[in-house]
């Protein structure tokens, strides 16, 4: 007998903008959103705004890492091609996420952010740990604690 772990979180469909609970365990079958019923793709970084942050992050059933950036950071820039390739490596286990800090100034406040790229690991809605900066075998790190 085979038992599937539920690893549920909270994600807007990058078309429609519509909240979906999908299972991101089961990301290979393809989830689709509900509404529009394009693709919801976990593989990559999913952007999340001030607005999901709780349903999305400290929700999520899932291991969540999330990348407090700005598009005008280049260090934040440095970091993404290795976010993409972690979220392709361990989509269905856990969900990688982006937040714009411009775009969501109370939610960078509320954690302490005082640097970017900070990359905070959540789990059952609490912080584990945080890598602040383009160090990129703390994020790999950070990962393995998923």
């Amino acid at each position: 007998m085979t038992v599937t772990i539920s690893r549920k979180a909270t994600i807007r469909c990058p078309f429609c903008l519509t909240l979906n609970r999908v299972d991101i365990a089961r990301a290979v079958s393809g989830p689709r959103c509900g509404k529009c019923e394009r693709p919801i793709l976990v593989d990559r970084p999913v952007k999340i705004t001030a607005e999901d942050f709780d349903r999305t992050v400290l929700e999520a059933e899932a291991p969540v890492l999330v990348d407090f950036y700005a598009d005008w950071c280049a260090p934040c820039r440095v970091v993404a091609p290795a976010l993409d390739e972690i979220a392709g490596e361990k989509a269905g286990e856990m969900l990688v996420a982006k937040l714009n800090t411009d775009q969501a100034a109370e939610i960078s406040a509320r954690y302490n952010i005082r640097g970017i790229p900070t990359l905070i690991l959540f789990r059952g809605g609490a912080e584990v740990d945080r890598v602040v900066g383009a160090d990129l075998r703390g994020v790999r790190a950070l990962v393995a604690q998923a």
